[in-house]
């Protein structure tokens, strides 16, 4: 009788066991199945670029620069099939030691510059100096540096925001509040790969955005600077004007919330 009772209890033991895996690996399956591939690793269908600088490569998408196509401004491919608000992008990425790339979203298209870019990007480099900071390119620059959650506030009424450069010193922002330390720098730097393929992930919605690598938060921005905020934009990758250098993208995956 006992024998029985301790069979029972651990069959139906074993049986919560199950269906707990179950129930987690099913909901990772629905969760995973949201994000939709925005690259399909044949052709540059949706995308828009130079391709002097921009190919596929055996699945990847790859960005390069050599001594025969210096640049002399940053270009970009851009995602031009929609303009993503809230959202969260996936891909991985692998850059060589020269290199200077990054990732852009809710960017603007430059009129009057061919596949220029002017936006929040996720900042990659291969020296990692910079990877997985907050930059705005060509606007109100370093927004976050790697380790800092940081809240933006309104444009002072004594700058105008035709002249937003008064408000940028060292190439950094200077109405935001640090607010919070991701961690000490040194260590965020050490989860990324060298020379090898890394996972970035972004998290976007409303005013938040969230920088990870490889699992890591690297950098996070709360935008309250209504006059200068976008809360809409295209998605798109950058080769960096210095010297030659190869950025590489696959698993672009995107996921509207």
């Amino acid at each position: 009788m006992i024998l029985n009772i301790i069979k029972t209890i651990c069959l139906l033991f074993l049986i919560t066991c199950f269906s707990c895996k179950y129930n987690v690996n099913n909901q990772a399956n629905k969760e995973a199945s949201r994000f939709r591939s925005i690259f399909n690793g044949e052709n540059l269908e949706g995308w828009k670029g130079d391709t002097a600088y921009w190919k596929v490569k055996d699945g990847i998408l790859v960005g390069e620069v050599t001594p025969e196509t210096i640049l002399k401004r940053n270009t970009f491919i851009i995602y031009n099939k929609e303009q993503p608000e809230n959202f969260e992008l996936k891909l991985q990425y692998k850059i060589s030691k020269s290199g200077n790339s990054g990732v852009n979203y809710r960017s603007q298209v430059i009129d009057g510059f061919p596949f220029a870019l002017k936006g929040y990007q996720c900042d990659i480099d291969g020296k990692n100096k910079y990877t997985g900071q907050n930059y705005e390119e060509k606007k109100r620059t370093t927004l976050a540096y790697i380790g800092e959650k940081v809240v933006i506030n309104a444009l002072p009424d004594s700058i105008s925001i035709k002249n937003i450069k008064e408000n940028v010193k060292k190439n950094c922002w200077q109405t935001r509040d640090v607010v919070a330390s991701l961690g000490d720098t040194k260590t965020l730097k050490s989860n990324v790969k060298e020379n090898d393929w890394n996972d970035m992930h972004l998290i976007v919605v409303d005013s938040l955005m969230q920088h990870y690598v490889n699992g890591v938060l690297m950098s996070e921005v709360i935008d309250l600077d209504t006059t200068n905020r976008s809360l809409k934009g295209f998605v798109g990758v950058q080769v960096h004007v210095g010297p030659p250098m190869t950025v590489s993208f696959k698993n672009i995956r995107l996921k509207s919330l």
